[in-house]
């Protein structure tokens, strides 16, 4: 193997360009040309493709989103566009691909294994809802944003001795509801994981009026429903005025924190020894912060569920 190529697929997240980066420098650091595909599996099909040296990943580090931009593409879904795909790959002399993204990157990737060609996938996803690995990319910064946010929000809360609604992003997933729950002292979480009551909601509250609490604060992930009408559901219960904030795509940009700045350097790092050492149909992982993998068969079979004692820690703090 003599040249590889990377690029990113599906949604943006903190961190990406540090995986770019290390794909780029540990590829040469083995005497390998690196090629970057320009918007994900668009980028492919099209021959959009970028030769990248050490100079075309300086200064990105720190960079939120991606420099080689994603894209959804309708063509890749069907086998022709996929067979292209491949063939712009082989007529580039190009040996292995690396895909940096969530599992419908990996599912792209996966078909592409499929049909001869060595890919390795790099989870990189606000969301955190990869089976098989602790974090992904861009997860970390994902949940910082928030907090930042929801403590500005809290400020305002407390000014005006009220309770707010934010909703945070994650798909069908609830661990940045969680993680940024927890962190920031909120009343009640309300995740898809976890069925809730709002009887429960409106008691968590009335407690808190008990003992003269001046605000609340209650995070609700997208993945349960809208914030606007939970905040509609509370109000009809209680008879008390709340506001909401939808925190939004805030939480998909940004510079990565460190941590994900030094997860994406490590992943990004392993799938150029993976695809060197001859592997191929499988994703890089992080567990018990040691770099590892496993095929991609194994994580899609697999069920994401988020730590669950956070939830139980979150609910008896929020007394």
């Amino acid at each position: 193997m003599e040249r590889i190529a990377v690029l990113t697929s599906g949604g943006d997240s903190p961190g990406m360009n540090a995986a770019i980066r290390a794909v780029v420098r540990k590829g040469r650091h083995h005497g390998l040309d690196v090629v970057g595909v320009q918007r994900g599996y668009t980028g492919l099909i099209q021959g959009d493709y970028l030769s990248m040296n050490l100079g075309s990943v300086g200064d990105i580090i720190h960079r939120g989103g991606t420099i080689l931009r994603s894209a959804r593409c309708e063509e890749f879904r069907t086998p022709e566009g996929r067979e292209k795909a491949v063939l712009n790959l082989q007529q580039h002399e190009i040996g292995g691909l690396v895909v940096i993204g969530g599992d419908g990157s990996f599912r792209g990737a996966q078909h592409l294994t499929a049909l001869g060609f060595p890919t390795i996938g790099v989870p990189g996803t606000i969301d955190n809802d990869i089976p098989g690995t602790d974090f992904t990319i861009g997860f970390d910064t994902a949940v910082n944003t928030a907090i930042q946010n929801i403590d500005r929000i809290r400020d305002t809360a407390s000014s005006h001795e009220r309770t707010y609604i934010v909703e945070v992003m994650g798909r069908n997933a609830g661990d940045i509801a969680l993680w940024a729950g927890l962190a920031d002292g909120a009343e009640s979480i309300l995740i898809p994981e976890a069925p809730y009551e709002l009887d429960d909601i409106v008691e968590r509250l009335a407690r808190g009026d008990r003992r003269d609490k001046k605000h609340s604060i209650i995070i609700v992930a997208e993945g349960v429903g809208s914030a606007i009408e939970i905040g509609q559901m509370i109000k009809e219960k209680t008879g008390e005025e709340n506001r909401v904030t939808v925190l939004g795509h805030i939480q998909r940009g940004g510079s990565p924190t460190a941590f994900d700045r030094v997860l994406a350097s490590r992943m990004g790092a392993e799938a150029v020894d993976l695809l060197l050492a001859g592997e191929r149909d499988k994703m890089v992982a992080i567990r018990n912060n040691e770099i590892t993998s496993l095929p991609f068969d194994t994580a899609f079979a697999m069920q994401h569920q988020p730590d669950m004692s956070i939830y139980d820690l979150a609910s008896i703090l929020a007394i």
